[in-house]
């Protein structure tokens, strides 16, 4: 049984940074694999960035706090391959000051637990959660103590943070986007590779390029 997936994510940001960078983008919104990016002008609070996203399949919409809406829309098809090589969505990263409060929560609303990472990231995130959205993965990062004690404590909700990417051509894609792409280097998840766009871009969330999951070997 197909467990939720993604159906929509809601940014505030321009869309013409995002046409730019090689993206195809119409009417406001562009296509991810299956997932629609829908673009929204900033608030009165100048707010930028991933402001909410719809699911199917959800059992609760309370998402410890981000901010999410039930959607009954059926799976597209997969949109083509976008100038710059970016085929879909590989994660969303989500970012919680209370890990297992987020964790629990997610499960409890229908979200599929695959693993729980106990090592520290590159940047210094103690754990981190992996979930299942049909063909996109969701990744729960948990605050750094020191970060925690920094911004007043736990109490605060998680919030998103940023996309990473799945490419046809890491190489091709790093080339086109020229200076607003950093260097190519090995991903946390073996046998990938993985390059960030750099802020010169101008985009409102953090982007990671990603070359694509290889394929199990046919027997």
């Amino acid at each position: 049984m197909l467990g939720p997936t993604i159906d929509e994510l809601v940014l505030a940001d321009e869309p013409d940074r995002w046409s730019a960078l090689g993206f195809t983008v119409s009417d406001r919104h562009l296509q991810l694999g299956a997932v629609r990016l829908e673009f929204t002008a900033p608030g009165r609070e100048r707010v930028r960035g991933i402001v909410s996203w719809s699911l199917r399949g959800l059992t609760s919409t309370e998402l410890d706090g981000l901010p999410t809406k039930p959607s009954e829309r059926p799976l597209p098809a997969h949109a083509p391959e976008h100038p710059n090589g970016v085929l879909a969505i590989d994660h969303v990263v989500a970012i919680t000051p209370a890990f297992d409060r987020s964790v629990g929560a997610l499960r409890a609303a229908g979200l599929d637990l695959r693993r729980v990472r106990e090592e520290p990231t590159p940047t210094g995130a103690p754990r981190q959660a992996f979930f299942r959205l049909g063909e996109e993965i969701l990744e729960l990062v948990a605050e750094p103590e020191e970060v925690i004690a920094r911004a007043g404590g736990a109490d605060r909700p998680a919030r998103f943070w940023g996309l990473a990417l799945g490419v046809s051509d890491l190489e091709r894609t790093v080339e086109l986007l020229g200076e607003h792409a950093g260097p190519i280097r090995a991903a946390v998840q073996p046998g990938r590779m993985i390059a960030t766009v750099r802020r010169s871009a101008g985009v409102a969330i953090p982007l990671a390029l990603m070359s694509i999951r290889e394929r199990p070997a046919e027997s």
